[in-house]
């Protein structure tokens, strides 16, 4: 990466023409609603971006009459919003405190997401935080579902006298056709750890970690009942290469610095502020002052 490269993907100069930028526009309006707040102009730009939202909304563009109303609708908002900020109405408003706070928001948010991360950052990233993308434990098995419903206190004995059946079984039977009706398959492929507990529940998910593949065994408990079960394949968890996750680790990587860009912004602006903190009376304590840091 070269010199420039670098300077440009500096944080530091993000904030410099963030704040420029919002400078620069807060100026400009100020200086129209100063000089002519009593004139409402719907530039040509205004007209096109009105007809553009159209176009979009509805796959094709208004009509003379549609345009009129479109540009009306407008005029009556920019007159209704004057109005509205004359009287104050914006004032308090938690609604419109919050709205002015998700834009701001967002608009640093833009500016962290200006440029795309490179492969020896998504890389560090990723090393950083491996149990965010890691693999978990996959499992190919079959099971033979004993009923306790059906089978009562014999459902154990049952299933231990199916199990000395199966021995030596390459597991090429019939799981359905040995034990009872179960709605859930019979047969699983790859299934996260995860999945597997959500399936059958915590105590069936461990068990199954720790069975010896290439053979039935059992009896496990389930929430259902009881299973006797063939583990076929099992792998262990693995941090992917980044190649096979470069989607997912470029996402989190951007959400990451969005946070990390809005925080610092945030510290930067509070610096402008004295933060005068006024305890309530039940507390027992004089008001707090406190200098943003």
């Amino acid at each position: 990466m070269t010199r420039l490269q670098k300077i440009l993907r500096e944080p530091l100069l993000h904030f410099l023409m963030l704040g420029a930028g919002i400078f620069v526009l807060f100026g400009a309006v100020g200086d129209v609603r100063d000089e002519k707040s009593d004139r409402i102009v719907v530039s040509a730009g205004k007209i096109e971006n009105l007809v553009e939202l159209w176009r979009r909304t509805w796959q094709r563009p208004p009509t003379p009459q549609e345009l009129e109303g479109l540009i009306e609708d407008h005029i009556k908002e920019e007159v209704l919003y004057r109005e509205a900020l004359a009287l104050g109405l914006d004032q308090d408003d938690t609604i419109i405190r919050r709205r002015l706070r998700q834009k701001m928001e967002f608009l640093v948010e833009e500016v962290a997401a200006a440029g795309e991360p490179t492969e020896a950052e998504l890389q560090v990233f990723l090393e950083k935080n491996p149990d965010a993308f890691r693999v978990p434990p996959l499992v190919t098995f079959s099971h033979i579902y004993l009923s306790r419903d059906r089978r009562g206190a014999s459902v154990h004995r049952d299933a231990e006298r199916l199990r000395i059946r199966l021995v030596g079984s390459t597991g090429r039977v019939d799981p359905a056709a040995l034990g009872d009706p179960f709605l859930l398959p019979h047969d699983f492929k790859a299934l996260p750890e995860y999945e597997v507990v959500k399936l059958f529940g915590r105590e069936f998910g461990a068990r199954l970690l720790d069975l010896e593949p290439g053979r039935w065994t059992g009896p496990v408990e389930s929430g259902y009942g009881v299973h006797l079960v063939f583990i076929r394949e099992r792998t262990e968890p693995q941090t992917p290469e980044l190649a096979d996750v470069r989607d997912a680790v470029s996402r989190e990587w951007l959400a990451a610095r969005r946070r990390e860009v809005n925080a610092a912004f945030l510290r930067r602006l509070r610096e402008k502020y004295t933060v005068i903190v006024e305890e309530p009376e039940w507390a027992g304590r004089g008001p707090k002052t406190a200098e943003a840091r």
